[in-house]
């Protein structure tokens, strides 16, 4: 660390230096250091043993236009500030709410969007020892304790998150491999719940809790083996995706409790994932220190992306930056009845989405439409990588039109609905497949629109995806992410289970993380089989490297000394934070205020 601090003040070679800038094709992005937030001394955190800093945003519908609110966590503390994005930060001096916790620590938190005014926030806090805490930093309330006396679940609360469209459900994952879904307006019972077996599949369960009266937890869910690291429901709500210490990307039907797909990563645990703003694509990260891409129709990896040189522990796609491009219409060599086979149709606009910009600005003709997605990546490296997801690698069977319109989605003023987007049906690729119509797709592509971050390789997946058993039903998972929320704070003693030195359970040289159940504990024996990693490299689940497309990163920075634990896009600008507990705030091309 010391090198790294001396590089960063000019003693040392270029690669270790801190960048306060980086350019993209949109323009220069800029570190605003008069935008900092940190914890009020600002002095750098002790991170050693300490969950990761975590920040999350709302907005409170403020008359006055300062209604966006963040939420951060740095060691035992919790803060609660007004932001001000591109502007100069709020008085550090002056939080408006602070709390500080006794014998445990937070770990993740979430506003409820459908409930936040100017008067109230309701915020879930998840604690290293379990709990999970309900509090209002604007009233500087705390209303309710979630298993307080631990006897739903001991270990960490890894992720938690308010069910979309819900103003009282939400969903929490621990390091024990469950998930249980709660009710803000029922209590937790005061003996250990028992429960019945409600639907059971490959490597999962989910149980109802058996009691006379409704009680928290509703449903418990048994995912995986070893901790449940994150999980993110789709832009509309219907589906879950949940990353685990075994490697395993698994997505639900969440309504249904029904598995929809499965990926392995290259070796280790996935930390990370989220969704592409329209919901066909998901981004996983982890120990493997790759990011993958999975299609969310075709069940199967179509992409990774290799820049970080250590885990990687956020994955976020940027709704701003995608890019929409229309293109001539193309020659298509088939019946009317194939080509509307190849046709996936957006669905409504959601109101003050920015996801729907993704749409087509004019709808009236039916010109195909491509989009390009951006997403990034942070990771333990201290670096930051951004990344694109061209049409060359969704669609490697379809030529690319030779004259293009480039149109950058940060600049639309209004979405409409209606565009079509042409999607991969056959999802199979054979060995000297670069000749033919895949051709021209690689010698036209659009100066207007740099892809040399895409690299596909000469040798393709030899598998079939067989996409017609698994995509039903995602065609209708359009519109927009719900933001990502902000925490709130608790100010009681909770009882901590000493599990500071759970970072040290992971090994990056072992697939298979088992860090859960005793014996005893039947339920999460019932569906934990180990699994044998070498029979899943090469199949569908986990493809070789040579077998998929492998992304360069449009850019990779380092941009802090200690390992990053955030990556957030907004409108004017994206919000990076790392485990010395210094939020960051980096100013889009244009946005700099003068």
């Amino acid at each position: 660390m010391l090198i790294s601090k001396m590089a960063a003040e000019g003693g040392g070679k270029e690669m270790n230096e801190i960048k306060t800038q980086f350019t993209t094709r949109e323009g220069v992005y800029k570190l605003l250091t008069h935008s900092e937030y940190s914890r009020p001394n600002r002095v750098p955190f002790n991170s050693q043993g300490s969950n990761p800093v975590k920040v999350s945003f709302v907005n409170v519908n403020d008359q006055s236009g300062n209604g966006d609110r963040i939420c951060f966590n740095v060691g035992r503390e919790l803060y609660f500030y007004i932001y001000k994005g591109v502007r100069k930060a709020a008085d550090l001096s002056k939080p408006i709410d602070k709390r500080i916790y006794k014998g445990t620590q937070p770990t993740c938190h979430d506003f409820n969007h459908l409930t936040a005014t100017a008067e109230s926030v309701s915020l879930l806090v998840g604690f290293s020892a379990g709990q999970v805490q309900l509090i209002d930093p604007i009233k500087k309330e705390t209303s309710k304790l979630f298993n307080e006396e631990r006897l739903i679940d001991k270990s960490r609360v890894t992720c938690v998150k308010w069910v979309p469209g819900s103003e009282s459900l939400f969903l929490v994952s621990h390091a024990s491999g469950s998930m249980y879904l709660y009710n803000v307006e029922h209590t937790c019972g005061t003996t250990a719940p028992h429960y019945q077996l409600l639907k059971q599949g490959e490597n999962y369960s989910v149980h109802t809790c058996k009691s006379k009266s409704t009680r928290n937890p509703l449903l418990k869910w048994t995912v995986g083996e070893g901790a449940l690291n994150e999980f993110a429901f789709s832009p509309d709500g219907k589906f879950l995706a949940c990353v685990s210490q075994d490697g395993f990307l698994r997505v639900f039907n969440f309504d249904a409790v029904e598995l929809h797909g499965t990926m392995k990563s290259y070796f280790g645990g996935l930390l990370c994932v989220c969704w592409s703003p329209d919901g066909k694509y998901i981004v996983a990260g982890g120990e493997d220190d790759l990011v993958t891409v999975w299609s969310f129709l075709d069940c199967r990896v179509i992409a990774r992306g290799h820049g970080h040189k250590s885990w990687v522990s956020v994955v976020a796609f940027d709704h701003y930056t995608t890019s929409v491009e229309e293109s001539d219409p193309m020659e298509f060599s088939g019946s009317d009845e194939d080509f509307q086979d190849q046709m996936i149709h957006f669905g409504r606009d959601r109101a003050n989405s920015t996801q729907s910009r993704l749409s087509k600005r004019n709808s009236t003709d039916s010109r195909p439409v491509s989009v390009t997605y951006r997403f990034g990546s942070v990771g333990q490296d201290t670096q930051l990588c951004l990344w694109d997801l061209t049409e060359d690698i969704l669609f490697p069977h379809l030529p690319l039109s030779r004259t293009r319109t480039h149109t950058n989605v940060m600049n639309a003023t209004s979405p409409h609905a209606g565009a079509t987007i042409i999607t991969n049906t056959s999802s199979n690729a054979t060995n000297g497949n670069n000749s033919g119509a895949n051709t021209p797709a690689v010698n036209s592509l659009s100066t207007a629109l740099p892809r040399s971050n895409s690299l596909p390789h000469a040798a393709a997946t030899t598998a079939t995806a067989n996409n017609t058993n698994k995509a039903g039903g995602g065609g209708g998972i359009v519109d927009s992410a719900i933001a990502t929320g902000v925490s709130k704070f608790a100010t009681l003693s909770l009882h901590d289970r000493k599990e500071r030195h759970h970072e040290k359970d992971h090994k990056r040289n072992h697939s298979m993380g088992h860090i859960s159940s005793k014996s005893s504990d039947k339920l999460n024996l019932l569906t934990k089989t180990k699994s044998d990693p070498a029979k899943t490299l090469g199949t569908l689940l986990c493809p070789r490297m040579e077998d998929v497309p492998l992304l360069e990163p449009l850019i990779c920075k380092k941009i802090a000394h200690e390992r990053l634990t955030v990556l957030i896009f907004l409108e004017d600008c994206l919000v990076t934070a790392c485990q010395e507990g210094f939020i960051c705030t980096w100013a889009r091309p244009g946005k700099v205020p003068l």
